[in-house]
Formats: structure tokens, sequence, C-alpha cells
């Protein structure tokens, strides 16, 4: 096999295929040689799943965005910049772009008027709420095609996925000045 080495989610190292379906099954997913599919690698196709069913309308670090802001609440662009690795020239633009959609705005902070503040607005949340409930229905009726067990296996590992978001979340939050 031919191209780069990446960390498998054991912490192994593997050299990555470049071409088509080199060391993959004929289905196309990845696991491992005795066909095994591993956890991160469920969750990433699963997470590709809901990206190939997800509206179209505003880019996946439009959306990352909007999400932070709804989580978070109000932020700086050097901060909105910082959690969603990218560079603060992007994030302006971004926003720019956003609030020309009506999906933010910027505002004065209440505690130093010289700076600005990004935040949601109500459509940006109504967008939010829908582009959720949409890609819910999506995994909804895929669940509903699971056999009993296998739902039930799927529902006894949400506290781990919602670990696993928890986790990114305080993973991406920028460091605090001291």
């Amino acid at each position: 096999m031919t191209g780069p080495t990446a960390v498998t989610s054991t912490g192994t190292s593997a050299k990555a295929g470049t071409g088509a379906g080199e060391d993959r099954p004929e289905d196309g997913t990845v696991g491992s040689e005795d066909g095994a599919v591993g956890p991160a690698d469920a969750v990433y196709a699963l997470v590709s799943t809901l990206v190939r069913h997800s509206r179209r309308d505003v880019s996946l670090t439009s959306a990352s965005a909007l999400a932070t802001l709804r989580r978070t609440g109000p932020r700086r662009i050097t901060d909105l910049a910082a959690i969603e690795g990218v560079t603060q020239p992007s994030v302006t633009a971004l926003v720019t772009s956003l609030e020309r959609a009506g999906l933010v705005e910027r505002r004065s902070d209440p505690a130093d008027r010289r700076v600005v503040l990004v935040a949601l607005t109500d459509a940006g949340l109504d967008y939010l709420t829908e582009r959720r409930r949409s890609g819910v229905e999506v995994f909804a009726r895929l669940v509903d095609r699971l056999p009993a067990d296998e739902a039930a296996a799927l529902a006894a590992a949400v506290p781990a996925l919602e670990r696993l978001r928890a986790l990114d979340d305080a993973e991406r939050e920028p460091a605090t000045p001291s």
C-alpha cells in the first residue's frame, strides 16, 4: 500500500491508501484486514451518512460556526476562529455571509462596548433547529429498520457518544487568558 502514514483509532500507525479500493472490501468500507470495522470507523461512516443527507444551503464550516454560537452564546470573531480551527479572516468573511443571510448579527459586548460579538439570530436558531430535525429524521428512519437488539445496542451507546461530543467541545474551547 502506498500513501502517507496515518494513526488509527487504536494509536497504531498504518499506511493510508491512495488508490480506489486499495485494501478495502468491495463495499468500500475501511476496517481491519479481517473486514471488522472499529468504533471510530463506524462513527465516522455514520457522520458521512449524515453529511450526505444534510441540507446544502450553507457550508459545513458555516453550519459548525452557527452550532458553536448556539452552544456557547455570542463570541468574538477571534474566539470563533479558534474554536472552529480556521483563520480570523476566514471567519470574518463567513460571519459577513451569515449576517447577510440573517442567521447571525454583530453586537456590542455589554462588558466592553469596543468589542464586537457575533450572535445567533432567531432565524439562525430556527435554521439550526430545522437542520438538526432533518438529520435526526434520517437516522430515525434508519434505526427503525434495525433489529430490536441492534437498536437497543445503539440506545445503550448514547451516553458514550454524548461523552465523545463533550470531549470534542472541551478540546475546541479556546484557552481563557489568565
